[in-house]
């Protein structure tokens, strides 16, 4: 075989590999519909609560010493996970199978990201000045009206793409609390 033919031999091989979708569905999975639990907590009183009582981290110096995290940190970490979500959904190939579910989970992410950067912020400024818990409480309430609906909607719809998609691929899945794995 001439040196000609193999190298249009290896070509055709690259592009035929290149152009298949090798991504197994897990995967879109994973990225598309499981990392969204990230985010429920927007939606009720999880969010609240988590600022609330914030996490605690490693005092500076320490290997053992921890003090709470402010809430400026919880929403600032929030925001870079949403961020990294969004930026694994963009990697993804878009097939006619797949495409629905992945722009509907960045649609959520997106709507999140936003509610994070400006409300969730204000909030968490709130807290960590002091302010009165009645006036955190009425920003909380404010929030989750405002926002609660669409995101109830997008999440909704997620979950109903996910179930269908996990089901066709046989992705055993564990829907809400106290569930067994679903085929």
């Amino acid at each position: 075989m001439s040196v000609k033919k193999v190298f249009m031999l290896a070509l055709l091989t690259c592009q035929i590999l290149t152009s298949c979708n090798l991504t197994p569905p897990e995967k879109y999975f994973d990225e598309a519909v499981l990392n969204c639990n990230s985010i429920t907590g927007i939606s009720g009183d999880g969010l609240m609560n988590e600022l609330e009582t914030p996490s605690v981290k490693l005092k500076e110096g320490s290997k053992s010493d921890v003090v709470p995290m402010t809430r400026k940190e919880t929403i600032d970490l929030k925001i870079l996970v949403v961020e990294d979500n969004l930026k694994k959904l963009s990697k993804l190939t878009e097939t006619s199978e797949t495409k629905e579910m992945i722009q509907t989970s960045m649609s959520l992410h997106e709507y999140v990201l936003a509610i994070y950067k400006n409300e969730y912020r204000e909030l968490a400024k709130m807290y960590d000045e002091g302010a009165p818990q009645e006036q955190i409480q009425a920003k909380g309430q404010v929030i989750h009206d405002k926002y609660n609906t669409r995101f109830e909607e997008l999440f909704n719809k997620l979950t109903m793409l996910g179930k269908a998609y996990a089901e066709k691929h046989n992705i055993p899945v564990r829907w809400g609390f106290g569930s067994s794995a679903a085929n």
